[in-house]
């Protein structure tokens, strides 16, 4: 199905060719300003200009041809050269129809669909997720049901920390702790043990511990850093024990990551790391070496990533340091190699904090200057800004610490449990389980309805309320159209046939009906500027359109029958289009708050 504001395009154009004007001036928008007209069209204005007349002349000739148009109930001129537009009920309520029979609700699925890449997440093994992963996964995670539902084979890949100093920290530590293991004896032969040697909660101590050894000032603290770079450089070249050590706290660190991202609901296709990358370095560092693009500057090797026309001044990019090691940048371009081996994406999508925006200027730049990617690839880099406490400074605990991400959820299912047994309208069966569910859409909704590059202020008390610009508000809203839908079924039974939706008698009726088409638009804007905050705001708009229409009928209690089913039908539509949003944005709704 074509999005409506196509469709009145498509209606505009034979007046515009009738009048002698360019159809490429047509530009038709909402209007901001419901009380005036549902949609404006500017082309007179953008016209005027080009044919040399006033936008009001341009805008009554235009008007005067699309007067008796069926699509619109009203179109007039206003100055000083709009045209505002109001669609005719008849014709908003056969578009409405058939998007409910639509699979996709009148969306437009891609063309031609690409391969999308979303790196997001990026988790370091061996350390708890904490409140600093959440931005990450939660918009990551959307962004990639957004690109599916969109129609393209989108791919989403963690991308863990899993190859550097820390790795060689934490064997050292466990080393000082237990050189008596089989690792550590540089004359066993046999086969390494299955079982690893620590849990994941002693694995989560040992690290921090062992960093902070080696951050130490001390000859003790440097002899302990020297140590653990040995490991990891031993670890990088093959070292078994080592190696072996290593699969242990992958397997660990592993199974913990993947159970708290499934209690965010973020699902990853790929578990990859900095470690299947390794492989490709060697190969990208002969490849920009024999095309000339890396060269020697103080000992370490780099790219110049600086173009003609740089607002700002970009420095060259460092592929390999002094001492021989790679870097981020290296790892990242062996990642894309690796990429462009396995899947060829027309599309990547890194999710990550804004302060990396310079890494990935460099490392997308090399990437196109070297022919790793084609120079068409789109590379896209959507950093996102901060989660701060009310005080203003970063999220932290009491104490001051870094809060643990499954404690922050904890936290807030239980604010959220506190507030429905007040409300006492969950069964006591279903309370935790609806905890769970409403608890984690405050979470979402409270960071993915901020735009994704701007800080925002982490309030568990306006996210958690079921009232004003939140997720369990959206929720509530769905819990009553269950509620109502539910009734209708036990007046009616199971099998009432549904019944189209009629031309809009009142205000608000007209209102839902216009928020519901646009919801292929906001997916196709959402998708095209990786910005799921837009989907946030459709969701509340359109909650608020359907509780002000509710608000003024009574639909259990209307007697007209026919008009009946038909609200019946325009508020299912209501439902089945939020649920989508919610599933979009990684959320659901219980069935009863």
């Amino acid at each position: 199905m074509k999005k409506i504001v196509d469709l009145i395009i498509e209606e505009l154009k034979p007046a515009f060719t009738g009048c002698g004007y360019d159809e490429k001036f047509i530009r038709v928008t909402l209007s901001n300003r419901p009380d005036l007209c549902e949609y404006q069209c500017n082309g007179a204005m953008a016209a005027a200009k080009a044919y040399k007349k006033k936008p009001i002349d341009i805008a009554n000739e235009l008007v005067e041809q699309l007067k008796d148009s069926s699509m619109f109930s009203e179109i007039n001129a206003v100055m000083p050269g709009f045209i505002n537009i109001r669609l005719n009920p008849e014709y908003l309520a056969g578009y409405v129809n058939r998007m409910a029979s639509d699979e996709k609700y009148g969306l437009e699925e891609a063309k031609d669909p690409e391969t999308i890449i979303v790196d997001y997440g990026g988790a370091n093994v061996a350390k708890p997720l904490h409140v600093g992963h959440l931005r990450a996964a939660v918009i990551g995670e959307s962004i990639k049901r957004i690109c599916r539902y969109m129609g393209h084979k989108t791919i989403g890949d963690v991308h863990l920390g899993d190859w550097g100093l820390q790795m060689g920290l934490i064997i050292e530590e466990l080393h000082d702790r237990q050189p008596e293991l089989v690792y550590f004896d540089e004359t066993f032969q046999g086969e390494y043990p299955e079982e690893a040697p620590f849990t994941i909660s002693e694995l989560e101590e040992i690290y921090p511990t062992a960093s902070a050894k080696a951050k130490e000032k001390t000859e003790a603290g440097e002899a302990f850093k020297e140590r653990a770079q040995e490991a990891t450089f031993k670890l990088q070249n093959g070292y078994k024990p080592y190696r072996a050590i290593w699969n242990h706290i992958m397997n660990v660190s592993l199974a913990d990551l993947k159970k708290n991202y499934d209690n965010l609901k973020v699902y990853f296709d790929l578990w990859k790391g900095e470690s299947d990358a390794q492989p490709y370095i060697p190969g990208l560092i002969n490849d920009l070496i024999e095309k000339g693009l890396a060269y020697e500057s103080e000992g370490a090797l780099v790219v110049d990533v600086a173009q003609e026309g740089d607002a700002k001044e970009y420095p060259p990019c460092i592929v390999r340091k002094s001492d021989g090691a790679s870097l981020y940048a290296t790892s990242d371009l062996a990642t894309i190699i690796e990429r462009e081996k396995e899947y060829q994406p027309d599309r990547y999508i890194y999710v990550v904090d804004k302060r990396q925006e310079l890494h990935f200027v460099q490392v997308f730049r090399v990437a196109k200057k070297a022919g790793i990617v084609k120079e068409d690839t789109q590379m896209i880099f959507l950093g996102f800004g901060t989660m701060n406490s009310k005080e203003g400074g970063p999220f932290k605990t009491r104490d001051g610490g870094v809060m643990r991400l499954e404690q922050l959820i904890r936290d807030i299912n239980g604010e959220v449990y506190k507030k429905i047994q007040e409300k006492q309208k969950v069964p006591e069966n279903e309370m935790e389980r609806t905890a769970e569910i409403i608890g984690l859409a405050a979470l979402k909704y409270g960071d993915l309805s901020n735009q994704a590059t701007k800080d925002y202020v982490f309030d568990v008390e306006r996210f958690i309320s079921f009232e004003g610009n939140t997720g369990p508000h959206i929720q509530y809203m769905i819990v009553r159209i269950k509620s109502i839908l539910e009734k209708y079924e036990e007046l009616k039974g199971k099998d009432a046939e549904r019944q189209p939706i009629r031309p809009a008698q009142s205000v608000s009726e007209k209102e839902l009906q216009l928020e519901l088409c646009r919801f292929g638009e906001i997916i196709e804007t959402a998708f095209a500027e990786t910005a799921p905050h837009k989907i946030c705001q459709y969701m509340a708009d359109l909650a608020d359109a359907f509780n002000n229409f509710y608000l003024e009928n009574k639909i259990i209690a209307e007697e007209d029958a026919c008009k009946q089913a038909s609200f019946i039908s325009l508020i299912t539509l209501t439902k089945e289009i939020l649920d989508t949003c919610m599933d979009l944005l990684g959320m659901e709704s219980p069935e009863h708050m």
